[in-house]
């Protein structure tokens, strides 16, 4: 009995709670009943009290429904091989090997203007022509030793000349010119016309300059001549190109043609940061000095970034750059 003590009622035993216990916040909201004062304070703390804690758990919720994520982000530069780049001259180079076939394609375009158009359209073809004659006359010389190039391949002939051709129907104002290309034995003929008669005579002209160029032996050793005539200068990431980084190869509509980092594997091509000083840099020259006027009418490049092993059909492909400003391409892989 002296270790246990029984309350005669509830009230004695909750009179004995309020005086000895340890929490002071809802007890004495409830045990304070003699000071209103103090039960109307301890109510107001505890109504602000519950109003921050539903505030909190508000917060959290709001925090928890919105799904948060948090992410760490690591970026690590591998290197990457840098594409192919072709170039290639808008007005492409007289070859000294030819330029004795390419002279007499000449007349004979002088002759197809003058049948079309009178003698006076032909007369700035002929003064464009002596002019480069006159140029290179040492060139006539060396072209005396490859004269028998045209013996087994492609020979022009008088016989493939422009027509003016009328329509019976649409009367002899609406005319078109064309013409027919045959094969040595004088089969497998190829037929064209066009309204018009210059375009005519271009696609004649382009014909005949393809199967012209078609005679030139493999591997020319003038290439390389010609290469320093259009690239000025060269660099990759700020290093000097080498004569391994470029392949030549002849387009039979833009002549010669180089292409950077045809195969893709060499490690000096290995690209490892982003940027005009980290690309290829060129300087390139677009001369004139070698005109064929009937072949192009532009001064410029052709060029086209393309894939590895891949050709390039500079034809349907590419942009063209004019000459006398700086021109920055930027790629993304």
């Amino acid at each position: 009995e002296g270790l246990i003590e029984f309350y005669g009622s509830f009230k004695e035993m909750f009179e004995f709670f309020c005086k000895n216990t340890t929490i002071h916040g809802t007890i004495r909201l409830v045990c304070s009943g003699r000071n209103r004062m103090k039960t109307a304070f301890w109510t107001l703390l505890l109504l602000a009290s519950l109003g921050m804690l539903y505030w909190q758990f508000a917060l959290m919720f709001s925090q928890f429904w919105a799904y948060p994520v948090v992410l760490t982000m690591s970026m690590d530069s591998e290197p990457k091989m840098f594409p192919a780049v072709t170039i290639c001259n808008l007005d492409p180079s007289r070859f000294e090997l030819v330029s004795e076939q390419l002279e007499q394609l000449e007349r004979m375009a002088e002759e197809s203007l003058t049948f079309l158009y009178g003698p006076k359209a032909s007369a700035r073809l002929s003064q464009l022509r002596d002019r480069n004659r006159d140029r290179d006359k040492d060139g006539a010389i060396r072209v005396q030793a490859w004269a028998n190039l045209s013996s087994a391949g492609f020979r022009l002939s008088h016989n493939f000349t422009l027509v003016r051709m009328w329509d019976p129907r649409a009367g002899k104002k609406h005319s078109r010119v064309g013409f027919q290309l045959c094969n040595s034995t004088g089969g497998n003929c190829f037929y064209t016309s066009h309204p018009s008669g210059m375009d005519a005579l271009l696609e004649w002209f382009r014909f005949h300059y393809m199967n012209v160029m078609a005679q030139l032996p493999p591997g020319l050793p003038q290439h390389q001549q010609h290469f320093q005539d259009l690239v000025y200068s060269c660099q990759y990431d700020g290093e000097p190109c080498r004569p391994s980084d470029h392949v030549h190869f002849h387009h039979p509509v833009f002549g010669s043609c180089y292409t950077f980092n045809s195969k893709g594997t060499d490690p000096f091509w290995a690209a490892t940061k982003p940027g005009i000083p980290y690309g290829l840099s060129l300087i390139l020259r677009a001369e004139q000095k070698e005109h064929i006027p009937l072949l192009s009418t532009v001064a410029g490049v052709k060029v086209m970034i393309h894939s590895h092993n891949q050709t390039p059909f500079l034809e349907h492909e590419g942009f063209h750059i004019r000459p006398g400003i700086a021109t920055t391409i930027g790629i993304r892989q």
